[in-house]
């Protein structure tokens, strides 16, 4: 996320990619908190370009939460007036369906305006801190700079970001299909800040069996490229992360339709499977793009709730940052 120096900046373009959280390790109990395990997938990604102008200004889509994050960028750095940039959104995921567009929003409008003011590379807590994200998971924060596979511990109250255990590549072959009934969404704000009040803690023992599923077969898999072994490893991995939510969800994944979801893709031989966040995004893992095809034509032949459908390789990159 290193942007190259200019002394006349044309314009700025961050391309950053969108995130899927497998589950959280714990919540609600004592010492670290939350932690868990992701992943940053090329498509659907966020563009932002910001151009020199006379004032700032906002564009495309979500440009109040872009006019926002560049507020909190302003008083993070003392500034007395807002940046003289126009910040284009281009593209971006939909908001609260489990993609992580808040934190790659954010992030992408603070990295983007470093560029923008030749600013030297913020280290991510600083990222994080001037886009104010990292409250709960970090997975979406780490995965905007790193890409690839993100596994971290949990935070301590006094901790900014929780730090990274582990990132790994994915191999560029395999896929993720996504799956989205376009009736539900996820939660966020005060209402997913209240059923974490609403929600029993974690037990030990359930966080224990979580950490051991990632250290002892998931990520074994991935360093071998095993993807029936990391497959079965992410569908247990999100059913017992899920049941940790099954008082708010009424199961390990968000309400009835998305269980079924679920249910119809193992039924149709998908071995990886899981729910990002709080839904109502389903992904599918497959080793390859035609099996990723195969997978979306026996899901649109057979599921009888009409469904968005998208297929996403993985990134491995992160973030990527053009100035000129």
């Amino acid at each position: 996320m290193t942007p190259a120096a200019s002394n006349s900046i044309a314009s700025v373009l961050v391309v950053a990619p969108a995130r899927l959280h497998f589950g959280l390790f714990t919540f609600g109990g004592a010492g670290r908190t939350y932690g868990g395990v992701g992943a940053a997938i090329a498509e659907p990604a966020l563009r932002l370009r910001l151009t020199p102008a006379e004032h700032f200004s906002a564009t495309g889509p979500h440009a109040q939460r872009v006019r926002k994050f560049a507020a909190a960028w302003q008083a993070f750095h003392r500034r007395d007036a807002l940046p003289a940039w126009s910040v284009t959104v281009e593209a971006a995921p939909p908001e609260h369906v489990g993609l992580g567009l808040g934190t790659q929003l954010g992030l992408a409008t603070a990295a983007g305006l470093n560029a923008a003011h030749q600013l030297p590379p913020h280290a991510l807590t600083e990222l994080a801190l001037c886009a104010g994200r990292g409250e709960r998971s970090s997975v979406g924060t780490h995965a905007f700079s790193l890409g690839g596979l993100i596994v971290e511990g949990g935070k301590e109250s006094d901790e900014v970001l929780s730090p990274l255990e582990c990132r790994m590549p994915l191999p560029d072959d395999w896929r993720f299909v996504l799956a989205r009934p376009a009736t539900t969404a996820g939660l966020s704000g005060a209402a997913e800040l209240q059923a974490f009040c609403d929600l029993p803690p974690v037990a030990p023992t359930t966080r224990q069996t979580l950490v051991n599923e990632v250290s002892e077969r998931m990520l074994p898999a991935l360093a071998a490229a095993d993807f029936e072994a990391f497959s079965l490893s992410v569908t247990r991995f999100g059913r017992i992360a899920g049941l940790c939510y099954e008082q708010q969800q009424g199961g390990p994944y968000n309400g009835p339709l998305l269980n079924r979801l679920v249910a119809t893709l193992q039924r149709q031989g998908v071995a990886g499977v899981g729910q990002s966040s709080w839904g109502p995004t389903i992904f599918g893992l497959a080793p390859s793009q035609a099996a990723a095809e195969e997978q979306i034509d026996r899901l649109t032949e057979t599921f009888d709730t009409p469904l968005t459908l998208s297929i996403a390789a993985p990134n491995n990159t992160g973030a990527v940052i053009t100035v000129r």
